[in-house]
């Protein structure tokens, strides 16, 4: 099948979200830049079913497929994605039976296409690949983690051989990465095995050098019932957390605003933006209290927008000194009241969140302790920006790892505070603060790589080449240029030459900068999601690991395996219209 690229828009008739094809839609041709694909939309609906009507496993692939159908309609999206929905519906059934099941007891299957062809050296046996552990692909990652739980790793393809070892009585749960038309070939023997089994389709539908959205197969990996919070909806607390940001809310945490500048402040802070930061310092709390599904202290609340406050002070004061015009699609705050006022409410907003810190109910060796992290984390983000801010006076070259230890200064301490601030307010931060240190370091280079991409092209919020601020596509490109291209470069790096945003852009691609960019993103992601093996405490591990889903949480959909599009796409309109009883061309 081949996804094609969809648009979010109002709810339907059901509550849920509209999937609608963009107009004029094609599907993608071999390496060309592949359509976005939200799969929480449809994981969310999916969740909604399953807790409503409770369908028992295992079910056959005709009632499989009914439920399906119901949910394409539910949601007003193209039948194709029927099969798609269909392995997240499977999982979701079996979720909790495999978060019982020991990881010395489970199956990992891969498939060997996940390796790159033209320089695997490893060789094959009756049972698959026999990894050499070259680091080449995302085999070798997946195969040490999933051993060192105590899984059993086949990288294979082969339905006889996962049967073989089913019915020796060893295996009891199965966790399987495979292209559809695979797992609908699977499917009956582990139906027939009533042995619990969750899929995750592959990205891309050729045989060969194919890819995986590895945080959800390293969320199916460490499936647990040790993990306390694996119920819980990241999305929903994130809404509640968002929530705290309304007027009437922010009165009840903060008390009333008093003056003209504090009326400022809470508007600031009311602003747009995506609340990570308060969303992790409750997510540290709601893994380390050991009460994940208790309702959330009031005076978390206080710790939580303290957090933010920090943040959105920084924004103005960094806002200052880049001398940005917008943020948020708005003007900036020294934009719309002047410098010297937008100064004093960035002031007034890191007092506001001592004063939070200080004012909640912990003991008074956890507000010390709060009050001393959150003074750190200042410090060390005024650091990383006095870094960039000194380099401005005299620019000059940076290669791609001063760029990174740049982020790390700037993007990681926040992260990190709230973290922190969290696990302190839960009692439980003296077994994980180095984790959270390393987890942190990687989470924010790897959300600034994505700010710089995101920033690429007409439809960016800011405009780094503009504003010659140290770029890590730039340094990369840099780097990778040569003659007359990398003179050009470095006289951009020195601000000896006006750039044009479009020309520069065109040569980070023509140079890769943006594809190299793309993999650093993801490496750091993983290191993110490597620092917590030598957690100990499940429900943090599970949680901060999808945390890292949650926060990045584009999948990329090429299109699924080429010789069986046709054939799904006619069967899925067939049985859609039998299923539900209604015209296929009634759905948009």
């Amino acid at each position: 099948m081949t996804a094609s690229p969809i648009q979010f828009v109002a709810s339907s008739p059901v509550g849920l979200p509209r999937l609608v094809p963009q107009q004029n839609w094609r599907p993608p041709k071999k390496n060309i830049p592949p359509t976005l694909f939200q799969r929480q939309h449809i994981l969310q609906a999916v969740r909604k079913y399953v807790a409503e009507f409770n369908p028992v496993p295992p079910l056959p692939a005709a009632e499989l497929k009914v439920h399906a159908d119901r949910i394409v309609v539910q949601l007003q999206c193209e039948p194709i994605f029927r099969d798609f929905i269909g392995v997240l519906l499977n999982n979701e059934m079996w979720r909790e039976q495999l978060a019982g099941v020991p990881f010395e007891r489970r199956l990992l299957l891969l498939p060997k296409c996940l390796r790159v062809e033209a320089k695997c050296p490893a060789p094959f046996d009756e049972f698959g690949l026999l990894c050499k552990q070259c680091g080449l692909c995302s085999i070798q990652d997946l195969t040490v983690e999933a051993e060192k739980l105590g899984y059993a790793v086949l990288v294979a393809e082969g339905s006889a051989i996962v049967m073989s070892l089913i019915q020796t009585g060893k295996i009891e749960a199965i966790v399987g990465v495979s292209c559809l038309s695979v797992l609908e070939r699977a499917f009956p023997y582990m139906e027939a095995a009533a042995v619990p089994g969750v899929a995750v389709p592959l990205l891309q539908d050729d045989c060969i050098d194919t890819n995986v959205d590895l945080d959800w197969v390293w969320e199916y990996i460490h499936l647990t019932a040790d993990d306390r919070t694996r119920r819980l909806d990241l999305g929903q607390l994130r809404d509640e957390v968002d929530f705290w940001f309304t007027p009437a809310s922010l009165d009840l945490i903060m008390g009333p605003a008093q003056g003209e500048s504090e009326r400022i402040a809470r508007d600031w802070l009311m602003r747009a933006g995506k609340r990570w930061r308060p969303f992790l310092t409750v997510s540290a709390y709601q893994a380390l209290s050991g009460k994940p599904d208790a309702e959330l202290p009031d005076d978390l609340r206080k710790v939580a927008v303290a957090v933010e406050c920090f943040h959105k002070a920084s924004l103005i004061h960094d806002d200052i000194e880049d001398n940005d015009a917008q943020r948020y699609g708005e003007k900036t705050l020294h934009e719309e009241y002047g410098v010297a006022i937008a100064l004093n409410v960035g002031d007034l907003l890191i007092g506001e969140g001592y004063r939070l810190l200080a004012a909640c109910k912990a003991s008074p060796e956890a507000k010390v302790e709060m009050l001393r992290v959150a003074a750190e984390g200042q410090r060390e983000l005024c650091r990383g920006q006095g870094a960039e801010l000194i380099w401005t006076r005299k620019p000059s070259v940076l290669t791609p790892l001063q760029v990174v230890d740049i982020f790390r200064q700037k993007t990681a301490p926040a992260f990190e505070v709230a973290l922190r601030l969290g696990a302190i307010y839960a009692g439980r931060h003296d077994e994980c603060d180095d984790v959270l240190g390393a987890y942190s370091r990687a989470l924010g280079i790897a959300y600034q790589i994505r700010d710089d991409l995101s920033d690429l092209g007409e439809g960016g919020e800011t405009d780094d080449i503009a504003g010659l601020r140290p770029s890590l596509l730039l340094a990369i490109a840099r780097e990778r240029a040569g003659g007359e291209r990398r003179e050009f470069l470095d006289r951009l790096w020195r601000r000896e030459v006006k750039p044009d945003s479009k020309e520069v852009e065109a040569l980070y691609r023509e140079l890769k900068a943006d594809e190299r960019c793309e993999l650093l993103l993801e490496s750091y992601k993983e290191e993110a999601i490597r620092s917590l093996a030598v957690l100990e405490h499940p429900s943090l591990k599970g949680l901060l690991r999808r945390v890292v889903g949650k926060i990045f949480n584009d999948v990329e959909i090429k299109g699924w395996c080429k010789e069986q599009e046709q054939k799904n796409r006619e069967s899925n309109e067939a049985s859609l219209a039998d299923a539900v009883e209604i015209p296929v061309n009634a759905i948009s």
